[in-house]
């Protein structure tokens, strides 16, 4: 297997395709272009949770979704209003 050789300039080039893919998917999230439905693998990704904490999160009535045949999609906006409305705020008089 031949091996090959990484410069600063092959790091450099990589460092600025990936912060211009980071900034592609800021943008499309701020524009709102992101996926509108995500599946439950996506969800568990996005929220860092175990499929386990998903189902309990379904079967309690936190997360509305909506299955199709035997797949389960979650509104985008949906798990932001979830996230939103249960936000912690502490130290703030109100």
């Amino acid at each position: 297997m031949p091996t090959s050789i990484i410069t600063t300039d092959d790091l450099r080039e990589f460092k600025m395709e990936l912060l211009d893919d980071i900034k592609k998917l800021l943008s499309r999230q701020a524009t709102g272009k992101l996926k509108k439905y995500l599946k439950s693998s996506e969800v568990m990704d996005l929220l860092q949770v175990s499929p386990g904490t998903l189902q309990n999160l379904r079967v309690n009535g936190t997360l509305p979704y909506t299955k199709v045949g035997g797949i389960i999609y979650y509104d985008a906006e949906e798990i932001q209003n979830v996230m939103t409305a249960n936000r912690v705020q502490h130290g703030l008089n109100s």
